[in-house]
């Protein structure tokens, strides 16, 4: 390979790397395996080396992905930079030398840092992109063991990993009856449940906060990382477990964090050994990405071969059709595995996965069943160019790089199955005693062809009771439970439409910015919909074309003649109750307008996106300016009011 052809590979791979960075970090989904990220990196890092040939965004110069939308940015004190890796013992051994070290877990979770003032929590920030993260401030007080107030009164910073435990993601996954709604991993459900706008989310979910390091302790002076670790515990922080090491006893050291992991309730993807004595650490500098103190231990997976049988496309209520490896079990981590997600079509394609090739699979951090490679590549698997359940044409769709599979036909019996179940889950209109076998059954004998049908099944009686699995019983329990639900939440009702990107906190959240009025939850703009917290553009786009769809519309309308909707709402003041206001321009005595927001809606107000007939006041320190809703307000005859006349109303 000549230095042209090194430098374009270059150019390959670090597009490639990207597009895997932004789906993970950012995206919450994987475009390639852990495999093939770890084996391009290591590719990239030896072309940069041989060529000096390094791109201003290599992933080997840069740490994580972009921050997302929706959050306030936050530049860092000091970059918290990711570290260097290895799964090599000997190698790992090379690097501590004579000197001891710290061994201890590496958590997989999201990177925090937390900073004190006066002993008092004021800030928390995610790592971000290492340079820039985003404020999680009100997230990272939810977490239940983040102490709020710690002795120390100098200003101190603690970094640290936040994570959600196996038991308490697997308690989630329980409650959600939806297949396709379950979580995947705790890892991404950490990212999204901490970066959230709403910290109840952070709060419900039990997101935990684990110290590794203490990055500034004004006015004390430590020779030892041990010692630094030893106070963040007596400040009353939760510490990642350590051992002290050195060249001796470094090998027995990781053989029980090994022998532990099976049983080990945080997710860990590996180890990190950091060197104890601070002057030194201090004194070997850093690289641009990574500190030249500490090194991350990756865990060698432990790998089986076996033989690929089938790959089954599992429908799921949008539409999309997931590729699932199906292939002789195999023992990996004291269980048996005979199936594993292939996530989408590009993995797929990358591994040129065929039927009856031998392929290699492991699970992910002693876990997660994941394909490791294809010994074989024989390519030989076709996208099925019909749906395996309905027969109609599919479509593969991309997306920025993420090639998916999807059902063209909108009354697939698959899409409607997945549909109802989540209609009839227990966080949406909650109807007890119905599976995914048992809503077959009732689309099968034509009981069931739209939402509202659940709320009439007396109309089948007959046909129910004889049903296969059924009787009287089960028919009278049915239709209690329906009759029950039948009295629901405005929130419950949004979440249970399948509104695309409309979760349970989000349906929360756009319920009470709309206290609760259905007509309004209904008629809500894009405007007024990323005045939310928690929506975005693209949300918000999703979710006003969802309601502007007429066979939609026509649903909803039917099942509103079949609910009752119990609207009622309560502010937590009532200074503003029943008054429209409208937020434009700068603010200076808040950090943004959706502190404002909260502040008029804690004491009844509402804060719509657009001034309409219906606005009593428009808040604007520009009252003189020619702006658009300057100019509405003028027309409509709307009181234009300042910031300092909205803060008088608040008595602030």
């Amino acid at each position: 390979m000549n230095d042209e052809s090194k430098k374009n590979r270059i150019d390959e791979l670090v597009q490639r790397l990207n597009e895997a960075s932004r789906a993970y970090y950012t995206d919450g989904t994987e475009i390639i395996t852990n495999y093939e990220y770890d084996e391009m990196y290591d590719e990239l890092l030896a072309l940069e080396d041989e060529t000096g040939y390094i791109r201003d965004d290599s992933p080997s110069i840069n740490v994580g992905f972009e921050t997302a939308a929706g959050l306030p940015k936050i530049v860092h004190e000091k970059k918290m930079l990711s570290l260097n890796k290895t799964k090599d013992r000997d190698e790992l051994k090379a690097w501590l030398g004579d000197q001891e070290g710290m061994l201890s877990w590496k958590l997989d979770g999201l990177t925090v840092g937390i900073t004190y003032e006066n002993g008092r929590l004021v800030q928390g920030v995610t790592r971000g992109n290492g340079t820039e993260g985003e404020l999680i401030t009100a997230n990272v007080m939810a977490c239940r063991n983040v102490p709020k107030v710690i002795p120390h009164k100098g200003k101190t910073i603690i970094r640290g990993e936040a994570v959600i435990r196996y038991s308490d993601f697997e308690k989630i996954n329980e409650a959600i009856e939806d297949a396709d709604a379950k979580y995947k991993n705790p890892r991404n459900l950490c990212s999204g449940s901490i970066r959230q706008l709403d910290p109840k989310v952070t709060a419900e979910r039990n997101v935990m906060f684990y110290a590794f390091s203490l990055y500034q302790c004004e006015g004390v002076e430590f020779t030892t990382r041990q010692q630094k670790m030893e106070w963040v515990k007596s400040q009353g922080f939760d510490a990642v477990d350590y051992v002290m090491v050195d060249k001796d006893n470094l090998f027995d050291a990781i053989d029980g964090y090994e022998a532990a992991i099976t049983d080990f309730d945080i997710p860990s993807d590996g180890l990190v050994l950091t060197l104890d004595d601070v002057a030194y650490a201090a004194a070997l500098g850093e690289t641009a990405k990574f500190p030249k103190d500490s090194i991350a231990f990756k865990w060698r997976d432990q790998q089986a071969e076996t033989v690929l049988r089938e790959i089954e496309w599992s429908p799921s209520r949008t539409g999309l059709l997931n590729p699932v490896a199906i292939f002789d079990p195999v023992e990996l981590e004291g269980t048996t595995v005979s199936r594993a997600s292939v996530h989408n079509i590009n993995i797929m394609e990358d591994l040129e996965l065929g039927i009856g090739d031998t392929i290699q699979v492991y699970k992910a951090n002693m876990i997660i069943p994941q394909l490791a490679g294809n010994l074989t590549r024989s390519g030989n698997i076709e996208v099925p160019a019909v749906c395996p359940v309905c027969g109609s044409p599919t479509r593969i769709k991309d997306e920025e790089g993420t090639k998916t599979l999807n059902c063209t036909n909108p009354d697939c019996l698959a899409k409607h199955v997945k549909k109802f179940s989540h209609f009839v889950s227990r966080d949406a209109l909650n109807i007890e005693g119905l599976s995914e076998s048992g809503l077959l059954k009732l689309i099968g004998i034509g009981a069931l062809r739209s939402f509202a049908d659940l709320f009439r099944l007396e109309n089948h009686k007959n046909a129910i009771i004889g049903m296969e699995g059924f009787g009287a019983k089960s028919y009278d329990n049915l239709t209690a439970s329906a009759a029950r639900a039948s009295n629901t939440t405005p929130a419950r009702l949004l979440y249970g439409l399948g509104v695309p990107g409309i979760g349970v906190a989000t349906s929360n959240l756009i319920s009470r910015s709309c206290r609760n009025k259905w007509s309004d939850i209904q008629s809500l703009d894009e405007e007024a919909l990323t005045d939310i917290d928690g929506v975005g553009s693209v949300m918000a786009r999703d979710y006003v074309g969802f309601f502007a769809d007429e066979d939609n519309k026509a649903a909803i309308d039917e099942l509103l003649g079949l609910l009752t909707l119990d609207e009622s709402y309560e502010a937590a003041g009532t200074s503003l109750e029943g008054k429209t206001f409208v937020i434009t321009g700068s603010l200076e005595h808040y950090a943004n307008r959706k502190d404002l927001k909260s502040e008029i809606e804690a004491e009844g107000g509402k804060v719509a996106g657009s001034v309409s007939a219906k606005t009593d006041y428009l808040i604007t320190n520009d009252p003189n300016s020619g702006s658009s809703k300057n100019r509405t307000a003028r027309e409509l005859g709307v009181a234009i009011i300042t910031e300092n006349e909205i803060r008088s109303m608040l008595n602030k």
